[in-house]
């Protein structure tokens, strides 16, 4: 029986915000072993058995960053696929529009394992058992999730209740979900000992979950297909993309999959596990992966502490030091530093939206932005002049393009650049460089084989990042 593992990559991790940010959110950042959890989810996805294609779900615009991540990935050969949200509308709509292309391609009876992109899992051989249990039950008309094990009284999730009854092949019936508790409420769970945290991971029979969603949830299943008969199929590099039409995905409902479908119908079980599973939900838990010194403290980077207890420390890019403090969380970056107290981490989200509040794109954006041809980093701005480092991947192109107020002028440090510039071509080597006035149509192209490097400083009266129009882009990006 086929088995196509469906990715969902759509949060913002904004309780890990200063690394965790909307265009480079959760699943892309790196971890102290140099991986980040996307790819880690993906490795586990296409190491399972039966496994014919991964489909991931997520934002239109990290389709490029999320196939780069995949493509550094040396594994058997599996088809990618991809359905391109031009904006988040919560879990029911995701796995909905996911069962129905998997049906489409596969039949009714595909199962699809339903994976969140920001999840760790560090035992795979334990997790390959839970999924195989899951595969068996959901062949038999279930519709399956994954309790994990409590290890101590969360606050932090959501948890599954057993009903108790006779036990089924590899796992139990549902009971009922239940919310977040108290921290009381979460000790009694952990005593009654038939409570497990709500991983949301899924494992479905495609015809099952698609004849649930129709008793359950009909309109977000009819939202569903009506926004699929709108929206634009394509193939990019080999790789299928369905991207959703905006206004009629506007009209699904923004509900869960749990509310809209889980917590109603009387066909759910659940696999209890123990295979190492956390959602690197805060600063607390990503400090759990940092070894711990003799005086409680973890620290990445370059840290020097003195009389100071139980902190987490990441500090990537300069000199950290810390004195007679404790239990603290700080995480600094290149344009932003968080301090917090450890009680006090899953607030961190406030800060986001005060930031969202204030038109700060702190909460949208680091110095180091990355764009389908490669990335750029802001070294320097002040009033009318901002200075780049652009980084333009082998074979890559950055779009036909005018600004209206700057100018540029382009250095290449490394690689050999193809530009265009208001319809003249031309090559240049390393140290050589150009001027592009305002109002030029122009391009950037790297036609070599190792990344091209160059430095841009940009003059004028406004050097913001939307002062651009797109007349040609290979990646489909809409001018603007």
């Amino acid at each position: 029986m086929n088995l196509i593992p469906v990715i969902m990559s759509g949060g913002v991790g904004s309780r890990l915000w200063p690394v965790s940010r909307k265009t480079h959110p959760k699943p892309f950042m790196p971890l102290p072993d140099g991986e980040n959890l996307i790819r880690k989810t993906f490795i586990r996805a296409v190491s399972l058995d039966d496994v014919v294609e991964v489909l991931t779900v997520t934002n239109d615009e990290l389709f490029f960053k999320t196939e780069d991540e995949y493509l550094r990935v040396e594994c058997a050969q599996v088809d990618l696929s991809f359905i391109l949200e031009p904006f988040g509308r919560n879990t029911a709509a995701a796995v909905a529009v996911a069962a129905l292309q998997v049906s489409e391609t596969y039949g009714l009876d595909a199962q699809m394992l339903v994976l969140a992109a920001d999840h760790l899992i560090r035992d795979q051989s334990a997790f390959t058992e839970a999924v195989r249990r899951a595969r068996v039950l959901a062949a038999e008309g279930w519709l399956v999730t994954f309790g994990i094990r409590p290890e101590y009284p969360e606050t932090g999730f959501g948890y599954i209740e057993s009903d108790g009854g006779l036990p089924l092949s590899g796992g139990f019936k549902v009971h009922r979900f239940v919310e977040k508790p108290d921290l009381a409420t979460a000790q009694s769970y952990m005593s009654a000992g038939n409570y497990y945290w709500n991983s949301g991971m899924f494992c479905f029979r495609v015809g099952t979950l698609l004849e649930e969603l129709r008793i359950h949830a009909p309109e977000v299943l009819e939202a569903v297909r009506a926004t699929m008969d709108c929206s634009r199929l394509s193939e990019t590099d080999g790789h299928r993309c369905l991207r959703l039409d905006a206004k009629h995905f506007a009209k699904v409902p923004d509900i869960s999959i749990d509310y809209a479908l889980m917590e109603r119908s009387s066909r759910v079980a659940a696999v209890p596990c123990n295979i190492g599973w956390s959602d690197i939900g805060s600063w607390n838990a990503m400090s759990e992966l940092t070894p711990m010194d003799a005086c409680g403290n973890r620290c990445e980077g370059e840290v020097v502490v003195h009389e100071a207890r139980n902190n987490y420390v990441q500090s990537a890019g300069r000199l950290t030091a810390l004195v007679g403090v404790e239990d603290l969380v700080v995480v600094d970056t290149p344009d932003a530093i968080l301090i917090a107290h450890k009680d006090k981490v899953q607030d961190v989200r406030h800060i986001v939206s005060q930031l969202k509040r204030s038109g700060h794109d702190a909460h949208l954006v680091h110095r180091t932005v990355h764009r389908p041809w490669g990335s750029y980093t802001i070294l320097e701005q002040g009033d009318r002049f901002k200075i780049k480092r652009i980084v333009v991947k082998p074979k890559a192109s950055l779009s036909l393009q005018m600004h209206h107020h700057r100018s540029e002028h382009w250095i290449v440090v490394s690689g050999m650049a193809h530009v265009i510039n208001e319809g003249r071509e031309f090559m240049l080597n390393t140290n050589e460089s150009t001027f592009i006035p305002a109002g030029h149509k122009h391009r950037l192209e790297n036609l070599g084989v190792i990344d091209l490097v160059l430095i841009e400083v940009q003059s004028g009266d406004y050097v913001g990042e939307d002062d651009i129009i797109r007349f040609d882009d290979i990646y489909g990006r809409a001018s603007g």
